[in-house]
């Protein structure tokens, strides 16, 4: 028998402290050269620290590196691609320094690298005991990294930089070895482009100390390549969204490249970390691979010859880091009841083994009922066009509301911007639904999953198509009676952060009105500043994003004099992606004109909190900052207590 009460006071099984001290982030699936499967784990309970972890043929999973290591690297700044197995060893980048490590026979790591060099993404070349792979070089104080992909010897008498194979690009990603170990294929791009906008896929022949007679076999300003692999048979496959949808294609003979499944599905994804992997070869003939279609996720067996594509009823709904070896698969996968997990996968049998959960919360029975489950959403929005988004409702099976209260509304502003909201489960997302808060993610335009039109509805319009996308999801839901107009608020991160700013400091006072109070999580506050200031990956993609002639009209600090919304904001100290001086100066602006601010710096922290204790301060206060401003005085105004 469950309780009335009014929406937001009901009591949870979800607090801030179980949420954050009982997940584990699920990174970089792949498998060692005895076919264990393999994954890093960043583990909030040991200070955020990436721990690479195997799992063997019988027993409980177990850990590689040994304490104080952490497998994390910061190249592009996002990382990725940290570890890699081959020729006996373990090579990975260690967060603490950024050199890469070798260790080998359970031994005590090594370090491979001297220090000012950062290296990711790489392969073991076993016959030439070789690590190949990116290198982004700090050395030089006052500039800009400069990116090579280079050779690092296993078994130099010391520390070496590593041999430049491929240079001239400001940034490279995904260098793959063919089988034979005679060419290499690796993903370039410059200045302003991203790699979601404009990549180019080169091939050149190897020799183990240089590049030869190089080519670009795919790829463009206006064509975005993801993922090149090497199938057993020596055949290069790569991903591609020249149709307008990420497909996968191979290279036949005469170099032309073959749409081997032409679909209206996104078979990449916006390359946000190196690493990343949507499909995987089972044989010459047959791979495992995951797309998403009207965003919904699905993994599937594909005929390489025939392109018959066969989708797996799997009960997951997001998929990532697809690897596979010795014929089975492996990946991340994750569902709206259930966390995200490690799976192995047999094609032959069609089991899925769960080998690692990122939480095991959802298995208390005390939370039966208390989980809410998305329900995707399309919306009409500016310019009669249409947008997406991920409502959930509020669940809590211990308590009700009086049928007449419409629930307090948290709108949620997903990073990148190139990025998308996510079906699998997230605790975050369940502390609020179970209080009685609904929560709406947002897929506005710009976002991934709906092809490169959609991407693209962001191009020169940021701060304009997302804030009209999120208003007109605030707009529909409260016409369908499914929010409280007068109990919305809004919260992001990062890019989501500059979004939230930028609906607050609206120059159309009615979408300005739609928001009772906001949180920037290290979010951006000023185009111009953050042009000047941020990290080289990123540090032209605002040409893209907003024409310099415009950053001063789309500075949401530059226009705190429109806002009334008070406002939360939480920002790492070491953050080089989006500096506190980000932040600081928004919060000096509002607190001169007088707004309700509320700042906390997290020492130790980045982009991203990764730390227990600071993930679950800075869900507890934001909690407490739009509960005590907007949700208690809309419940009075509702004549509730």
């Amino acid at each position: 028998m469950s309780t009335p009460a009014p929406y937001g006071t009901w009591q949870s099984p979800l607090d801030a402290d179980r949420v954050s001290t009982s997940m584990v982030e699920l990174l970089d699936v792949q498998f060692d050269e005895g076919g264990a499967p393999c994954w890093i784990e960043g583990r909030p309970q040991e200070g955020g620290r990436h721990v690479l972890v195997r799992q063997p043929a019988a027993g409980d999973p177990v850990d590689v590196l040994p304490p104080g290591f952490s497998a994390r690297t910061r190249v592009h700044e996002y990382g990725g691609g940290a570890a890699t197995f081959g020729a006996g060893s373990i090579c990975f980048a260690h967060f603490e320094d950024q050199r890469l490590y070798r260790q080998s026979g359970g031994g005590p790591p090594q370090a491979l690298t001297p220090p000012g060099l950062r290296y990711a993404d790489g392969r073991i070349d076993t016959a030439r005991r070789l690590w190949v792979g990116v290198r982004e070089d700090h050395r030089e104080a006052d500039t800009q990294p400069r990116n090579t992909i280079v050779a690092v010897a296993l078994d130099a008498p010391g520390p070496q930089p590593g041999t430049v194979l491929v240079e001239g690009d400001d940034f490279y990603a995904a260098p793959r070895l063919s089988p034979d170990g005679r060419r290499l294929a690796w993903l370039a791009w410059r200045h302003p482009l991203m790699p979601w906008v404009g990549t180019q896929l080169w091939v050149g022949d190897f020799d183990g100390g240089a590049v030869h007679h190089a080519r670009r076999v795919a790829g463009g300003e206006e064509e975005s390549v993801f993922q090149p692999e090497w199938a057993p048979d020596g055949t290069l496959y790569f991903v591609s969204d020249r149709t307008g949808w990420w497909n996968l294609y191979r290279l036949d003979d005469s170099g032309a490249a073959i749409n081997v499944c032409p679909r209206a599905a996104e078979f990449g994804r916006a390359q946000w970390r190196l690493g990343m992997s949507t499909y995987a070869f089972l044989s010459a003939r047959q791979a495992v691979c995951a797309y998403t279609e009207g965003g919904t996720g699905t993994l599937a067996l594909l005929d390489l010859e025939s392109g018959a594509l066969a989708p797996l009823a799997l009960p997951f709904s997001d998929f990532a880091s697809v690897r596979a070896h010795g014929g089975k698969a492996a990946f991340i996968g994750g569902s709206p009841v259930a966390s995200s997990a490690v799976v192995l996968f047999d094609p032959l049998t069609r089991a899925a083994t769960v080998l690692r959960q990122a939480t095991a919360v959802t298995d208390d029975p005390a939370l039966r009922g208390h989980l809410s489950a998305p329900q995707p959403i399309e919306f009409p929005t500016a310019n009669g066009r249409t947008a997406f988004a991920l409502y959930y409702p509020p669940a809590n099976a211990d308590f009700h509301a009086d049928a007449a209260e419409l629930p307090p509304l948290l709108v949620r502003c997903h990073g990148g911007p190139t990025s998308s909201a996510t079906r699998a489960l997230d605790l975050r997302t369940q502390f609020w639904t179970s209080r009685g808060i609904a929560v709406v993610d947002v897929d506005y335009g710009g976002s991934t999953g709906y092809g490169r039109a959609y991407r693209e509805r962001l191009h020169q319009a940021w701060g304009i198509v997302d804030v009209e996308d999120c208003a007109a999801a605030v707009r529909h839901l409260v016409a369908r009676g499914l929010a409280d107009p007068a109990r919305t608020v809004i919260s992001g991160g990062s890019a989501g952060g500059f979004t939230v700013l930028s609906c607050l400091t609206s120059a159309d006072a009615a979408v300005r009105g739609l928001f009772g109070a906001g949180a920037s999580h290290y979010g951006v506050s000023d185009p111009q500043a953050l042009a000047q200031d941020t990290h080289k990956f990123e540090s032209r993609y605002l040409d893209w994003l907003i024409a310099p002639s415009d950053w001063a009209e789309r500075s949401p600090v530059r226009h705190a004099d429109r806002m009334s919304a008070p406002v939360v904001f939480f920002q790492g100290a070491q953050d080089r992606v989006v500096p506190p001086s980000q932040t600081e100066a928004m919060v000096s602006a509002l607190r001169r004109k007088g707004i309700t601010t509320q700042y906390t710096l997290f020492a130790g922290e980045q982009h991203g909190f990764r730390q227990a204790a600071n993930i679950r301060w800075a869900l507890d206060a934001e909690f407490y900052f739009f509960d005590t401003l907007v949700f208690r005085a809309g419940r009075r105004s509702h004549g509730n207590a």
